[in-house]
């Protein structure tokens, strides 16, 4: 017991260190010497690439495992020795929330509610509090896997708040979801935060979430680089951030990829047709040539400070580009993708209602909408794995309604979750996937080959690949698509989950294969990555609502006071317009 007067911190960790054995034998250090504090009622976020160590420290706060050495303390009670009494008290929603989808909303929730002892009483006070925050009041008796992602998050949070805890962990909670989702889960999270005085504390993929937290705590190979206000971290960077126009002549994309061979250069990502980067004081010829070209001193944010301490950290890694074997040859007018009134139904439902778009030879074209706005379908046919219902589909000069599986052997594809087969090593799934392209021989064998050495996977190709952190997997997911090398590219999410640095990396090798001539079409969650794309189109509920340049879009969005509108601005604005003017919402579909 603490004396009287005294405060207890919700959270209290010290020198905690946690490993784990691998099947392979390896001692793998998920925590190694963790202290930190939360306060009751205060929101903390934990933020850090893949492998830091942040869902380890949420089970550990959980009561769900025990350190091995070190101590945690939760709600003033010993981890350890009384986990039972912790998990009382506290909600935890972990990355993959246990909905069952052949319950109903309401279902799900008495479920969750009987788990924990809720009282008949309880749930009477409960339930209309949390239908009314998470606004799935007229989604009661929708079953739980027919909503969208959005939807889904917000009942897995609506679970987890069903009694009323005093302690609410959420990992990963907005991962795959759209912004305007993302929006509405930050507005419930801040809400339980301010009004009820809830403790919060969150691991995040997106970092201009942990900006809006009190505190953030940025993690490393287990080890806590620093903690502080988001603000603080950001001033890691004072007097290193700028924006750079593109010379003539070249994207934001084409400087982004100059400055980022340069060692002077902590980072670099497009932003509104300009390329933001941060410079560590290291005189370098690249940057020195920036001197032609319009350069402003720009304020540093949370993401700033943190790519700067990653560089401290040693963390930095080198540019990734693919070089390919044979580039695709250039065929008629340069049209890859023709879609012209696309449409695809379900019984009586448009899950794609007359689009209409087209991708030249090495454009990288955006497809943006909320979760259940059609993408995901759109690009199943385009992929030749969904038969079309009405409308033209061209792709690689095939008409994909007469032609599906010739169109198949010229494209590759990257679902949203991998199809990598967590059994098999590195090197046996290349070899399954080639095998599956129809790759025989001497041929596969160098195919096999230079995916190794292009995703630099030659030390881990004996591993099993549910092993691989989750930037290796998405390298093994690419290197698979392009065994076959295909001319066009379909990336379904691919970085969802995933963290900054597995991102850029990502987009890097994007950028390198759209210079050689790929042609890549996108859906991301991410609007700044957006950026990346020549043109973008965005849907809602099956229909394209706006189609453009990056910053033809951005047009749209509303006047932000005292910052500049930003691709998310433009997303929300779009989304919501259509929404207000009778446009249906696809989640709710």
């Amino acid at each position: 017991m603490s004396p009287p007067g005294v405060r207890v911190p919700a959270v209290a960790a010290d020198g905690l260190r946690r490993t784990f054995r691998r099947d392979t034998g390896e001692i793998v250090v998920a925590l190694d010497g963790v202290t930190l504090r939360a306060e009751a009622g205060s929101l903390t976020a934990l933020v850090g690439p893949d492998g830091a160590g942040k869902t380890t420290f949420l089970r550990l706060v959980a009561g769900l495992m025990a350190p091995d050495a070190g101590t945690m303390t939760v709600l003033g009670i010993d981890v350890a020795r009384e986990p039972q009494r912790i998990q009382d008290r506290i909600g935890y929603m972990p990355q993959r929330f246990g909905l069952y989808e052949d319950l109903t909303v309401q279902e799900n929730l008495d479920l969750y509610a009987d788990l924990h002892g809720v009282s008949a009483a309880d749930k009477r006070r409960q339930y209309p509090r949390l239908m009314e925050m998470t606004a799935l009041g007229p989604f009661t008796g929708r079953l739980s896997g027919n909503l969208s992602g959005g939807m889904k998050q917000k009942l897995g949070l609506a679970c987890a708040l069903v009694r009323e805890p005093e302690l609410l962990l959420l990992d990963e909670p907005t991962a795959g979801v759209d912004p305007l989702s993302r929006q509405e889960l930050w507005q419930i999270i801040l809400h339980l935060v301010a009004e009820q005085r809830t403790t919060v504390m969150v691991s995040t993929a997106y970092l201009d979430e942990a900006e809006r937290c009190g505190r953030a705590v940025v993690l490393h190979q287990g080890k806590i680089l620093t903690q502080g206000a988001p603000d603080e971290i950001a001033r890691l960077a004072d007097g290193k951030v700028f924006l750079a126009d593109p010379p003539a002549g070249q994207t934001a994309r084409g400087l982004q990829a100059h400055l980022l061979g340069a060692q002077a250069i902590v980072d670099a990502v497009p932003e509104g047709g300009r390329v933001r980067f941060i410079r560590d004081g290291a005189a370098d010829a690249r940057v020195d040539a920036l001197a032609q070209v319009a350069v402003a001193p720009a304020q540093p944010r949370f993401e700033d400070g943190f790519m700067t301490l990653l560089r401290r950290a040693g963390d930095s890694r080198p540019a990734s580009v693919v070089t390919l074997d044979k580039p695709p040859e250039r065929q008629g007018d340069g049209v890859v993708v023709e879609v012209r009134d696309l449409v695809r139904m379900f019984g009586n439902f448009a899950a794609v209602d007359h689009v209409s778009f087209e991708v030249r030879r090495g454009e990288l074209f955006g497809l943006l909408g909320p979760n259940g706005a059609g993408k995901t379908t759109t690009f199943r046919m385009l992929c030749g794995l969904l038969p079309v219902t009405g409308g033209t589909l061209r792709v690689a000069g095939v008409d994909l309604r007469r032609a599906r599986a010739s169109a198949r052997q010229r494209i590759g594809y990257l679902a949203q979750r991998f199809s990598l087969y967590g059994d098999l090593s590195v090197v046996e799934n290349l070899e399954f996937f080639a095998s599956a392209y129809g790759l025989r021989g001497g041929r596969k064998r160098a195919r096999i080959d230079w995916a190794l050495r292009q995703f630099e996977l030659g030390d881990l190709a004996r591993l099993p690949s549910r092993h691989l952190p989750g930037g290796y997997k998405q390298r093994l997911a690419m290197a698979a698509a392009l065994l076959h090398e295909p001319a066009l590219l379909f990336l379904d999410e691919p970085t969802s989950g995933a963290d900054p640095l597995a991102r850029r990396e990502f987009w890097q090798r994007i950028n390198a294969l759209t210079e050689q001539g790929v042609t890549a079409i996108v859906t991301t969650h991410f609007m700044e990555e957006a950026e990346y794309c020549d043109r973008v189109a965005i849907l809602d509920a099956g229909r394209i609502l706006a189609q453009g340049t990056p910053a033809e879009v951005r047009a749209h969005a509303r006047r932000q006071e005292g910052r500049e509108a930003t691709m998310e601005d433009a997303f929300i604005a779009i989304v919501e317009e259509a929404r207000a003017h009778g446009h249906p919402e696809a989640g709710a579909a």
